[in-house]
């Protein structure tokens, strides 16, 4: 079924072509989420959330932007939304423990791995992706979604809604940062 047919029957509130439509995209949605929070159970929660706001708002896409990029926006700003809210989460629990009102236990992350890491690169992934959480917001969209997504220059920029010399000032500024950051870790392994 091509694309536009199976978003004309979801706008139509066919619960047959949401599930065709899950299972086409979920697998993007959810290394999308997971490349930017780095937590497998809030990139499932994030992919859920995206779901439940295709569903509701598909009404309003009116074809003006391919669908992935309508789809990328929003898990982006999932993910993103979900970033702030664990940060203020930590501000506050550090405030709660300045006056002695936390009740909570300190939770330590997981280590995080990506799934398309293979085994023996874990390590320095591992790495890359704690350079990649010091990154402004913009710049690690941008690289997320060309190193991990495999998008496109003008892609990113149709889903980031900014132009092309932008995307690829984020990625190089990325990459710059990025680059300075494991500068110490790479030196001091002997990589």
């Amino acid at each position: 079924m091509n694309q536009p047919e199976l978003i004309v029957q979801l706008q139509q509130g066919d619960e047959q072509a949401f599930k065709k439509l899950v299972d086409e995209w979920q697998d993007m949605v959810y290394n999308t989420a997971l490349g930017i929070v780095q937590n497998e159970d809030d990139a499932d929660d994030i992919t859920q959330d995206v779901f439940i706001q295709v569903y509701q708002s598909v009404r309003s896409f009116k074809g003006e932007s391919k669908f992935s990029t309508w789809l990328y926006r929003i898990v982006i700003s999932k993910a993103l939304d979900h970033v702030k809210k664990k940060k203020r989460k930590k501000r506050f629990a550090f405030v709660q423990s300045l006056f002695g009102t936390a009740s909570e236990e300190e939770i330590h992350p997981e280590e995080f791995n990506h799934p398309g890491v293979l085994m023996e690169n874990r390590e320095r992934a591992a790495e890359l992706f704690k350079a990649m959480e010091q990154l402004p917001d913009n710049q690690r969209i941008a690289f997320t979604l060309h190193k991990l997504e495999a998008q496109k220059h003008q892609d990113i920029a149709a889903i980031m809604n900014i132009s092309l010399t932008a995307v690829e000032s984020l990625i190089a500024r990325a990459k710059g940062n990025l680059r300075k950051t494991l500068n110490a870790y790479y030196t001091n392994n002997n990589f």
